[in-house]
């Protein structure tokens, strides 16, 4: 009863530590862009999340029973209470470390590390490697793989669909935070030796030059009588729902996968009970990942953000559907890199540190579930 109850507890620590390192990711874009502030992004990414995470009660079983320890190891083993308490601790305590770090990793990289891990030690060579490296490793380096050659594409395509429609590009100047105001309405006094805006005021204002990266780019211009910027705006803001719901309705039946032991528990209530610990994880403890994915990776405009958004809610849907136990934050940070390649942005320093963190995670959340799981051999709670 008592490691039942730890089972429990330590699988809602997962979800916990799972909402604070990834709930942002899916609207990552919208703050690096600045279409959003932290607080609406944030608020955006916890409702569609949980939307995502109460649906995959009825489209994700396939992953539940994937990330249950089924086929990885005897079913005596995967059955065992120890065994998935092992597995959520290697992989709940990996998972905050980072978060703690700001460094966006990736639960399921996690829970596989710990599976693997665990499983090591449990049952030895009986190890099923074949279905470790075909069911859960093709997929994880697949997916970063995947983003980034459909990222770029997508992005020059639409910047030509774009062009062909005869959207332009203003430059700008930024006045305080986010005041957004177009060159061609700047007009040049010689007598003062200064810019006059208008629009906003009588009197010149002074302009400081700054440097490219401090320019936000907008969308001008006018398309079947709607402003181009607040159709970009829109079509961004759903994107960002679309990949957060897609990220909940992936990563939660992963973690219940831990619960199947617990008889008393049914498999509504579990997700009920994870979607509400990832949720309040995500907004306790999710800003230094945030500024991580929305600030250090790359910069993106709206539009190349817009372009990134959709790629990673079309490939972790298309995983979800199918079982497939792709990374979330391996697909977004992959269509955002590959943003930063395409525009030149990219912060190769960021990148390396996080694949970096990436390498880390298998065998740190392997040696902590394996540690775990010698500790309750030696010291049983049942």
């Amino acid at each position: 009863m008592l490691v039942t109850a730890l089972l429990f507890l330590t699988t809602l620590f997962v979800a916990y530590a799972n909402g604070a390192n990834d709930n942002f990711k899916g609207v990552a874009t919208l703050f690096g862009s600045d279409t959003a502030t932290y607080r609406s992004a944030i608020a955006l990414a916890t409702i569609t999340t949980f939307a995502g995470s109460l649906c995959s009660i009825y489209f994700a079983e396939a992953l539940v029973n994937a990330f249950s320890g089924k086929g990885l190891v005897p079913a005596a083993v995967a059955a065992s209470p120890d065994f998935l308490l092992s597995v959520a601790a290697g992989a709940g305590a990996t998972v905050f470390l980072a978060t703690l770090s700001g460094l966006p990793i990736s639960t399921t990289h996690a829970l596989t590390g710990a599976l693997a891990g665990t499983g090591l030690m449990a049952v030895g060579s009986h190890l099923n490697l074949a279905h470790l490296g075909a069911g859960f490793f093709a997929p994880l380096l697949l997916g970063p793989a995947l983003a980034v050659l459909m990222t770029i594409p997508l992005y020059q395509a639409l910047r030509a669909f774009s062009s062909r429609l005869g959207i332009e590009r203003e430059s700008c100047v930024c006045v305080g935070a986010q005041q957004f105001i177009p060159v061609r309405q700047l007009q040049y006094n010689a007598a003062l030796q200064q810019y006059t805006m208008p629009d906003l005021a009588p009197a010149g204002v002074d302009i400081t030059v700054g440097t490219q990266q401090d320019c936000v780019e907008k969308y001008g211009g006018r398309l079947c009588g709607v402003s181009v910027q607040s159709l970009v705006d829109a079509v961004h803001y759903l994107s960002a729902g679309a990949v957060s719901f897609a990220r909940g309705l992936n990563d939660t039946p992963k973690i219940v996968g831990l619960l199947l032991v617990v008889d008393a528990l049914h498999l509504e209530l579990g997700m009920l009970a994870i979607a509400t610990a990832m949720a309040v994880g995500g907004l306790l403890n999710a800003r230094k990942v945030a500024i991580t994915m929305s600030r250090k990776i790359a910069r993106m405009d709206d539009g190349q953000a817009l372009a990134a958004n959709a790629v990673t809610a079309l490939l972790v849907i298309f995983a979800s559907r199918f079982g497939l136990p792709v990374s979330t934050t391996h697909v977004s940070v992959g269509a955002i890199g590959g943003i930063g390649l395409a525009n030149g942005s990219a912060d190769k320093g960021v990148i390396a540190g996080i694949l970096a963190s990436w390498l880390l995670t298998l065998p740190v959340a392997a040696a902590s579930g394996a540690l775990v799981y010698t500790a309750l051999v030696f010291f049983p709670l049942s």
